[in-house]
């Protein structure tokens, strides 16, 4: 399985050690990933930094969730990685951004995914 595939698994790997890093609460909802300890929401994306063909990493945010996710005050945690051999990563960068100071989001149809749009926002645009 090609590491692509693995994205799941490697997102897993980064949202504990940014739980761990940054003090979150994991949590599971729709809309986000972990709480603050005062109970601020926190959405943590992450991407891989080049993916195998040779394509950089972007991040996926979904509108009815970043909405969501603003009304609350809520903040996103990015996380770029690079995995090393079949199931290891190292986190190459990280920054936590206020959702209501993400760049302006182009958002298009994300097909049934998750019933919403989307939009792509590029590891430059936001470390």
């Amino acid at each position: 399985m090609n590491r692509s595939k693995r994205a799941n698994h490697f997102g897993t790997i980064c949202e504990k050690r940014m739980a761990a890093k940054r003090r979150f609460d994991l949590e599971r909802a729709s809309w986000h990933d972990a709480r603050f300890g005062n109970g601020t929401p926190v959405e943590i994306k992450s991407t891989m930094l080049e993916h195998s063909d040779g394509q950089p990493g972007n991040f996926k945010v979904y509108h009815a969730y970043h909405r969501k996710l603003r009304r609350h005050d809520g903040w996103y945690c990015f996380v770029v990685y690079r995995p090393h051999g079949r199931s290891g990563c190292t986190v190459v960068k990280d920054k936590m951004v206020k959702a209501a100071n993400l760049p302006l989001l182009r958002w298009h149809g994300g097909g049934d995914h998750r019933d919403t749009q989307q939009a792509k926002i590029a590891i430059c645009d936001v470390l």
